[in-house]
């Protein structure tokens, strides 16, 4: 009885949204600022791969340090933690592929297998993957390194897809569109499992948004409409700024549940 009374004590309120429309929308969105602020910090300003790479690394550390001790789900601190994770993600493959010349194809299958392993460790401890249940800081824990490992695949499959196969923006995010929807219909329509319906869409939108990213700032020359990383990186950041400040007035994606594992 003490035992359970002491596991009762140690369970957060959820610390994650409830997965709505804004939930998706700007996960979309900052996985778009993922590729394009990456761009633009190691580009535009000059700061070089290395140097970017560290300055995001240790400004993620700060902030995913507030968002482990927070006892609650906070938007502003959650999505914030997503978008540093997202570009430092991006980060991580960039290197791997720029610096020390791994192949996108080896890059996709080792973040495939690192994802594998970090979920099969994850169920193996908790006995779910269900983001209803992260209400300790072991799940929480879990939950932020599949995050960052899903936000580094998706780079590398998203470039594979455009870049590695030649088949361009535009067309990698119709396919990866394409297979969104098809795991939405299964979820609806023959009732596929939630919890892998939600973290197999949860991957596909990462390479998504990188290629809408892309595809928005790269060069005309280079398949994309020429914005820059500039202003997609700006705008994107504007439309997630007055969805958080949205979700932090109306609570609408308030998920208060610490008992429930089930998606």
């Amino acid at each position: 009885m003490g035992d359970r009374s002491l596991q009762q004590d140690n369970l957060l309120l959820n610390k994650v949204p409830q997965v709505t429309i804004f939930f998706w929308i700007i996960k979309i969105m900052a996985t778009t600022v993922g590729e394009t602020a990456a761009d633009f910090l190691t580009f535009n300003l000059n700061w070089g791969l290395s140097t970017t790479s560290i300055v995001m690394a240790i400004l993620l550390l700060a902030v995913l340090f507030f968002q482990i001790r927070s006892g609650k789900y906070v938007p502003s601190l959650y999505w914030l933690t997503v978008v540093l994770i997202s570009v430092v993600g991006t980060l991580v493959t960039d290197n791997l592929v720029d610096h020390f010349g791994m192949p996108l194809s080896t890059a996709t299958v080792l973040f495939s297998v690192a994802l594998l392993a970090t979920f099969t460790a994850w169920y193996a401890n908790e006995k779910t993957l269900s983001i209803h249940a992260i209400n300790t800081r072991k799940r929480e824990l879990f939950y932020w390194l599949t995050i960052l490992f899903t936000f580094a695949l998706g780079t590398a499959a998203g470039d594979l897809m455009a870049e590695g196969l030649n088949l361009g923006y535009i067309v990698s995010a119709i396919i990866f569109a394409a297979l969104i929807g098809a795991v939405t219909f299964a979820f609806y329509r023959f009732k596929l499992n939630g919890v892998f319906a939600f973290w197999f869409a949860y991957i596909l939108t990462r390479p998504f948004g990188a290629s809408v990213g892309d595809y928005l700032s790269q060069a005309r020359d280079d398949g994309g409409l020429g914005l820059g990383t500039t202003v997609t990186s700006m705008v994107f950041l504007v439309i997630i700024l007055v969805l958080v400040v949205y979700l932090t007035i109306s609570k609408v994606d308030e998920l208060n549940i610490s008992h429930n594992p089930d998606l």
